[in-house]
C-alpha cells in the first residue's frame, strides 16, 4: 500500500509536470496535494514498516517531536490545498470570465506558499502543546506513531492548557477549511442548478466530482480518527483508523484523479506514448 501510494502520487506529479496541456491551476494543485501526500505517508509508515521488521518499538523523545512536527506540517497542508483547490472550482464555475484574470500563475503560488506557511505554524502549536507535557522515563505508546491525542493522555503533569491548545489547533485549523470547503460548494451547487442546459451541468459536476471525493475521503477518515480516539478506548480500533486515514486516503487520491479525469487520462496516454 505504501508503495502504491508513492508511486501513484509520483505518477500523477510526473504527468502533469511533462505535459503542457496540464500546466493549469487545477492541476498546479493537484501536483501540490500529491506531493503533501507523499510527506504525509512518508512521515509514519517506514518507521511503522521499520519497527515491524525488527520487532522494536522504540522512539527517542526527539525523534517523536520531530514525527509529529511533520505529521501535523503535511497533514495541514493536505487540508489546506484542497481547501484551496474547493476555491479554485468556485472560481471558475461562479465567475468563468474572471477566473483567467483573477487566478494567475502568481496568485497560485501564493496561495500554495500561504497554506505552507500555515501549516508550518500549525506543526509549531503541536511541538508547543507538547513542549509543555512531563512524561515518565519511559513511556507506552499504544499506537504505531506519535499521536498527539495519546501523548496527552500519557502525561503525568497538568494538561489543562495542552488541552485547551490543542482544541483551538482543531477548530482553527480543522474548522476553517472545513466550512471554506462546504461555502464554496454551497456556490458552485446553487451556481450550477441555475443553468438550464442539462449538458453544462453535467459538465459542471463532473468537473467537481474528483475534488469533491477526495474531500470526502480525507475530512472523513479524519472525523473517523477522532471518533475513535475519543470514544474508543481500543487501540486496536484506534490504529485501524489512523491507517485509513493515513495510507488509504493518499494511496487512493490517485486513482480518484486519473480514473474520474479525462484530461488527465489523455495526458497519461501521450505520456505512455513517448516512453515507448
Amino acid at each position: 500500500m505504501y508503495l502504491v501510494t508513492i508511486l501513484g502520487n509520483l505518477f500523477i506529479m510526473l504527468t502533469i509536470s511533462s505535459d503542457s496541456h496540464l500546466h493549469t491551476p487545477m492541476y498546479f494543485f493537484l501536483f501540490n496535494l500529491s506531493l503533501a501526500d507523499i510527506g504525509f505517508t512518508s512521515t509514519t509508515v517506514p518507521k511503522m514498516l521499520m519497527d515491524i521488521h525488527t520487532h522494536r518499538g522504540v522512539i527517542s523523545y526527539t525523534g517523536c517531536l520531530i514525527q509529529l512536527s511533520f505529521y501535523s506540517l503535511f497533514g495541514c497542508l493536505d487540508s489546506l490545498i484542497l481547501t484551496v483547490m474547493a476555491y479554485d472550482r468556485f472560481l471558475a464555475i461562479c465567475h468563468p470570465l474572471h477566473y483567467p484574470v483573477i487566478m494567475n500563475p502568481q496568485l497560485c503560488g501564493l496561495l500554495v506558499l500561504l497554506s505552507l506557511i500555515i501549516s508550518l505554524l500549525d506543526s509549531q502549536l503541536h511541538c508547543v502543546m507538547v513542549l509543555k507535557l512531563m512524561f515518565s522515563s519511559d513511556v507506552e505508546i499504544p499506537h504505531f506513531f506519535c499521536d498527539p491525542s495519546k501523548l496527552l493522555k500519557l502525561a503525568c503533569s497538568d494538561t489543562s492548557f495542552s488541552k485547551i491548545l490543542f482544541c483551538f489547533i482543531v477548530v482553527i485549523f480543522g474548522g476553517v477549511p472545513v466550512s471554506l470547503i462546504t461555502f464554496s460548494y454551497i456556490q458552485i451547487v446553487s451556481s450550477i442548478l441555475r443553468v438550464p442546459t442539462s449538458g453544462v451541468k453535467y459538465k459542471a459536476f463532473t468537473t467537481c466530482g474528483s475534488h469533491l471525493s477526495a474531500v470526502c475521503l480525507f475530512y472523513g477518515s479524519s472525523i473517523g480518527l477522532c471518533l475513535s480516539s475519543v470514544y474508543s478506548h481500543s487501540p486496536r480500533k484506534s490504529a485501524a483508523a489512523s491507517v485509513v486515514y493515513m495510507l488509504v486516503t493518499p494511496m487512493l487520491n490517485p486513482f480518484i484523479y486519473s480514473l474520474r479525469n479525462r484530461d488527465i487520462k489523455i495526458a497519461l496516454e501521450r505520456v505512455l506514448k513517448r516512453t515507448s
